[in-house]
Parts: C-alpha cells; structure tokens; sequence
C-alpha cells in the first residue's frame, strides 16, 4: 500500500552485462542454495538442484549443442511444459550457444511448422509430451538438423535424447574441451525471438538482447526485494516473457529458488509442498482465489466477522502488522502457509482483490509491460504501491503520456534500455511502434500527482461514439464483472444506422455454478432475466451513454491466449446478434 517515505526508495542492485554474467553473480553469491525445486514425476516430492549444478548443467547442455554442429547465433527452438530441462535449454542457447526461440506448447502443429520456418531453426528441443505433435510439425517444414526430445532415454534414428547430451557434454568437458566457455556475449545481439500472441500470420518476432533482459532483471530488483523470500512458485507458460523474465530470471539474480508447478489446478497444493513465499500470475488466477475465500468464509458463517476484519485492517493500515497474518491465519493456510508477496499482470485486475489481500497480511502489487520492452514497465513497489495503479516507472525506463486528452489521457509511450532492437525481418511494423527512440504501446494510461501509471485500456478497443465520446470496454466490463452471476464478459460498440449512434453490446458467459446455487437449475430464459437485472444494476452506475444497449449469453467460456487473456478480436469479429437489454 502507499508509503510516501518509500515512493523514491530503491533496493539496491547490481548491474549485470549479460545473463552468462547474471548466472556467475548468482554462483558466486549463492552456489550452494537451492535455485530449484523440480519434481521427477507428477504429484512426487520436490527435489532440489542448486544455483551451481544448475550451472553444470548448463554448460554440459551448452557444450553438446556445439559438438552437435549448432553455429553461434544460429536458432534454437524450445517447446514444452514448465519444467527444468526447459530453462536448460533456454540459459544453455543464450549464454553462448546460439538464440533462443520459445514457442507455445498449445499451438497446432502447423503454426508450430510456420514459427520454425519463420525463425529458421536449426535445433528444437522438446518436451516427450509433445512427440507427435513436434514431428507432425517437422513433416511440414523443410527439416531442423537438430531434434532433442527431453524424455527420450537414449538417441534415436532421427531424434536425440537430451539426457544422453549432458552426459556427453559433462564428458567433452572433462576431456578438457572449453570452446563453450570462450564463447564472447555481445550484449546488444539478439539473443531470444519470441513471437507474440496471435495467428501465425499476425504474430510478430520481438528480437530481445541480453542488454535487454538484464537491465529488465536488475531494474525489478530495485522495486521489488525476494532476496530473502527463499521460494518463488513458477506457474505461467515460460514461453512467455513475462514469466520467463519475472518468475525465472528474476528470482536466479536475487538468489531465490523457483518451484516449478505441475499445473494451474495443482497450484495450492504445489505452494504448500514447496512452501513458496512468492508467486506471480496474470489477474484471473488470483480473483479465483479471491472468489475462493470469500465463498470458504460464507459457507463457514465467517463472511461478516471476516469482512469487518478486513475493513478494520483496511482503516488500520493492517498490512504493516505482524498480527494480521495470525488473525486471517486460515487464509494464509488455504494459500500454502508461507506465502507472502503476490504479483498481478498480464491484464487488469479488480483493485478490491489487492486491497482484501492486502489487508489479509500478503504483499501484492501489480505490474504492466510489453514483450517488447523485456517486458515490465512500470510495477509497484514492495513497499509502496496503488491498488488500482499498475506502479511506478522501472529505473532506466522513461515513460510518457503522447497527446492527453482533457482528462490527462494518452497513448503510452516508453524508452529505456529494455526496449526490443525490433520485430524480426519487419522492419515495417518496427517503424510503426518504434518512433525517435520511443515505443508507442497501443496502450492508453494517465499519471497520478504521486507519478503511478494507470492504464485504462487498449487503443484500439476505445470505442468512439457519433458524438465523439470515448468509452473504454474494459472499464463497462469492470462494472459488469462485480456480478456474482457473470463470469466473463467482453463488450464493444456497433455502429448502426437505425440508432444513429454507436450501440454499447456485450457478449457475457454467465457463472452458471452460482446461479445453480442460488436458483437452481432454471431455465434459459430465466438465465436471461437474470442477467437482465444485472446489467440493468451495472448501467445505474455508468453515465448513459456508457450503458449497455444489447447483450448476448453464451453458452461457452471465450476462448483465451496461454495467459488466460480473453481474444477479443475473435469475439467482436464472430458475434451474433445481441438482444436488448431491457
């Protein structure tokens, strides 16, 4: 919560060059503690492997990449579950053995057959999970030289097994062979392709530098200390930058060991297990969470002493108190029992759901940023942040609002030294978010008088009006989202002729769990007057021309990204017809 003493503070934090650098510091520093928990079989115990044979590994993997043919600079594509081989693969490619490409793990086989051609790979390491899927894919390209399966026990016809290229590479470097060691880094080099969310034919190669990532790292660790948090609980796909970046990378440069969790369904178990004191995620875990503590304290008859705790602790500034986690101890229990700091990003979350942890005795903040920018922004600190602010600019991270309107709103734009050298082999669209030095988001956001960013939705989901009034979606959805009865909502403006104005429609996919709690198991049309209610209580607390016009029910949560972010194009673009709302 904020603390103005702390606004300006900043934990100190060392400077590193390159991540081969980053790793060393944290040898150096920290070679014998545990840098991660992994499990050799699911729902088994957790092992730990520290920060120095994790570096051996590292360098063995490195080593039989080269005496496999790889090239410096050359492409390496890694595909699977979260799981320590995959962080091999990664750190192995990048501190010397060529880039690294990371790549869904839910993508069909021919988009994982477009992004190898795309990238040009010449190496992909997979997980046994996805065997056929992988030669599928292989069967539709022109061939990769270099295939790697995690899980095989020993080499195949057309496959190689990694396990048996540690061996080998623990043996060449025994032999005396150092020609991974004497690789040179250059900072500013492309060292990691990832390709942003989208169909393969949208989806853009964000070219990152290990002068990006690092300044990324470093700049984390002056907001936000895990120094001495001992455990973070990996939960999101580490294909993506925000969980590779922050969950991985982060916690190795402050000495933090990172659990690496079987699943989304298994994360409570897996925080108890591995008595993780740090997790992050994108909005939708933990407002389920939320939902799940406040829905345990009902069914308990605890709801109203809880929520005057809650409130009490609010207006005490109780999060600064050791005895609040005594007093919420069965939330602390429900959430591992040792977790302390939770981190929100991906999207927006409801600020209620920072304030009730808050006031339960966690820390949690939320963060904003952009593949292209390696990728935080701005996040709060950990001893000072807003709720409803996504935080404060990182250091080495200059931030602007372009053209405000009246109300100090704009496009967000940023330069520093984690911003991308480009999209890969496009120089186009690099042209249209890269402008003098400064990478224009898409994203809109205003600044408080303390200097915390907000950010109010997507440029292009702005809805305009015929009488230029601008409605932002996410904030309709906002209000409609405080229902107990809607789970999902996505809405956007239809011009129609008719109206002579821009409509206001939702698509909303009803929580049909709570619905059959409270009223059984009613009609549709009896769904449908409910939700009618409900959106007619949502539109009482909106200006007019905010207000829904028409909504639609689905029958199917939407379809999301690995991130859990709903895809909005698809829903607007394949609508049906909404009904009005009455």
């Amino acid at each position: 919560m904020y603390n103005a003493k702390y606004k300006d503070a900043l934990w100190p934090a060392e400077p590193v060059r390159d991540l081969r650098e980053a790793l060393n510091r944290s040898v150096d520093l920290y070679g014998n503690q545990t840098a991660y928990l992994v499990k050799d079989r699911p729902g088994g115990v957790y092992r730990p492997i520290t920060f120095r044979a994790f570096r051996s590994d590292m360098t063995a993997f490195g080593t039989a990449l080269l005496d496999a043919g790889l090239q410096k600079g050359e492409r390496v594509a890694v595909i699977g579950e979260n799981r320590y081989e995959w962080i091999v693969t990664y750190l192995a490619t990048v501190c010397g053995a060529g880039v690294i490409v990371p790549i869904d793990r839910e993508l069909s086989a021919e988009e994982i057959a477009h992004l190898l051609e795309r990238s040009e790979a010449k190496c992909i390491v997979y997980s046994g999970k996805l065997e056929k899927t992988v030669d599928e894919a292989l069967s539709k390209t022109g061939g990769v030289p270099v295939c790697i399966s995690m899980d095989a026990e020993q080499d195949g016809d057309r496959k190689r097994s990694m396990r048996t290229m540690l061996k080998r590479g623990y043996q060449l470097i025994t032999e005396g062979r150092k020609d991974y060691f004497r690789i040179e880094i250059a900072p500013d080099a492309m060292c990691s392709l990832i390709f942003t969310s989208g169909t393969t034919g949208l989806a853009k190669g964000v070219m990152l530098s290990h002068k990006n990532l690092c300044s990324n790292i470093v700049a984390m660790a002056t907001h936000v200390n895990v120094t001495d948090s001992r455990i973070a609980l990996s939960v999101l796909p580490m294909h993506h930058t925000y969980e590779f970046s922050c969950g991985v990378l982060g916690p190795m440069y402050q000495g933090c060991a990172v659990a690496i969790c079987e699943g989304l369904k298994y994360i409570v178990k897996n925080m108890e297990e591995s008595k993780a004191s740090v997790i992050l995620g994108v909005p939708l875990i933990f407002e389920k969470m939320h939902q799940k503590v406040w829905k345990r304290a009902e069914s308990s008859g605890k709801s109203k002493t809880m929520r005057r705790a809650v409130a009490l602790s609010k207006a005490v500034g109780g999060h600064k108190l050791k005895a609040t986690k005594r007093l919420f101890k069965a939330v602390h229990q429900a959430m591992g029992g040792e977790m302390r700091l939770i981190i929100a990003g991906g999207a927006a979350i409801d600020p209620i759901v920072i304030e009730d942890f808050c006031a339960m005795g966690f820390t949690m903040l939320q963060g904003y940023g952009m593949t292209e920018n390696s990728p935080i922004i701005a996040v709060g600190k950990d001893r000072c942040s807003k709720p409803s602010a996504v935080g404060l600019p990182m250091p080495n991270t200059e931030v602007r609002i372009d053209d405000p309107d009246e109300d100090g709103i704009g496009e967000i734009i940023y330069r520093g030294d984690s911003v991308m050298l480009g999209y890969y082999k496009d120089p186009e669209e690099t042209a249209k978010v890269l402008k003098g030095g400064w990478l224009y988001s898409g994203d809109l956001g205003y600044f408080d008088r303390d200097g915390f960013l907000y950010v109010t939705g997507r440029k292009k989901n702005v809805i305009v009006t015929k009488n230029g009034k601008n409605i932002f979606p996410e904030e309709v959805e906002y209000y409609l989202l405080k229902s107990a009865y809607i789970e999902e909502v996505v809405v956007w403006g239809n011009d129609e002729e008719k109206a002579g104005d821009t409509v206001i429609c939702a698509d909303i996919f009803p929580n049909i769990d709570q619905i059959r709690e409270d009223f059984g198991n009613i009609s549709a049309d009896e769904i449908k007057r409910l939700l009618d209610r409900e959106v007619d209580a949502a539109n009482e607390k909106m200006p007019s021309y905010k207000r829904i016009k028409r909504f639609t029910v689905r029958k199917s949560e939407f379809e999301k990204t690995t991130t859990k972010k709903i895809k909005r194009h698809l829903v607007v673009h394949d609508a049906p017809q909404a009904t009005d709302a009455k």
